[in-house]
């Protein structure tokens, strides 16, 4: 199995970034004195809830307080998104998003109801991984050519599904599309666990799920994985091709991330950014996040990892403008 390990420069990068925690949890003062709400952007039972579930356990324990998961789905995360937009930079409201509804939106809802940018500042990420595309038994595809061969032969007939307009499924089955000549309707669905139930029910054919939503019900055989997106096999798909292995590049990995409303204490960033770092260092976090099929960043401070937001904001928003992606 290929795993992506903790270099011994990231271990050196969580000492320094550790090291300079001390600030932080000298400058927090009472914080946090009550309970910390985690605004999920997904649905209940989703990649995004069990991520956030993962890391707010233990984060919980050092903080000392309890710490409320609340998954709110629909739009890629907008309402989610403009939820802790919108909520006082206190330290007590918090997002955990997918990397579409943070990159993509701003794209293709060009009046939103806050600004990414202004509104929302970036803590730390979480995991990294690519997504999945997966199709129903009666399909009879089993590879990214047997979808396009049909697709070819059948134009307008097979529509996909992905978690909604703007998600990074929408985005890479248009970029398919585009780049094969496709004629295939998109089918959104306000949450993951709807699309799936679906696929498994041949209401729809094919789609793009998370990473790891969908994998039970691989291995149970009521799924059939045709690819996953990303520049690696991931932990638990290491059998699986990946696109640009069957001939479509498509490299872009995904992620989560924790973010706050603007104007929390830079101070809170901080302690939050390096306590979530240390928890995903630790063998039983990382353990538990390859085990949903994704992998450990490297440990970044908030700055770096706000950084990395815009260079991927350039990829993937570059890409929603070539093939022209729209709300509709």
């Amino acid at each position: 199995m290929n795993q992506t390990p903790i270099s011994r420069r990231s271990i050196l990068l969580g000492g320094v970034l550790l090291g300079t925690g001390v600030s932080a949890l000298a400058n927090t003062g009472n914080w946090p004195e009550r309970p910390i709400r985690i605004v999920v952007a997904g649905s209940p039972g989703a990649g995004g809830d069990v991520f956030a579930r993962l890391i707010s356990e233990p984060l919980s324990r050092i903080l000392k307080q309890p710490i409320v998961v609340e998954p709110k789905a629909g739009a890629n995360g907008l309402i989610a998104c403009d939820t802790v937009a919108k909520a006082a930079g206190d330290g007590y409201t918090l997002l955990f998003a997918p990397s579409s509804a943070i990159l993509i939106n701003p794209v293709i809802h060009p009046k939103m109801p806050y600004d990414t940018e202004k509104d929302l500042v970036p803590i730390t990420q979480v995991g990294a991984a690519g997504i999945l595309l997966v199709a129903s038994t009666a399909s009879g595809f089993k590879n990214l050519a047997d979808m396009v061969a049909y697709a070819k032969a059948n134009p307008g007939k097979l529509a996909y599904g992905s978690w909604g307009t703007g998600s990074s499924g929408h985005l890479a089955m248009e970029g398919i599309k585009a780049h094969y000549g496709l004629d295939m309707p998109h089918a959104p669905y306000k949450t993951l666990v709807t699309e799936v139930t679906d696929l498994m029910a041949n209401n729809i054919s094919v789609g793009f799920t998370d990473i790891q939503s969908p994998l039970p019900h691989v291995r149970a055989g009521r799924l059939v994985a045709l690819g996953q997106t990303g520049s690696q096999r991931w932990p638990a798909t290491q059998d699986l091709p990946t696109l640009s292995e069957q001939g479509y590049k498509f490299e872009a990995d995904g992620w989560y991330g924790v973010f706050a409303p603007a104007g929390t204490p830079q101070a809170i960033i901080d302690r939050l950014n390096e306590e979530i770092n240390r928890l995903q260092a630790t063998d039983a976090v990382r353990q538990k996040i390859e085990g949903q099929n994704m992998v450990v960043p490297q440990a970044r401070s908030a700055r770096q990892f706000a950084a990395s937001i815009r260079k991927d904001a350039a990829i993937w928003q570059g890409l929603a403008r070539t093939i022209n992606l729209k709300d509709k």
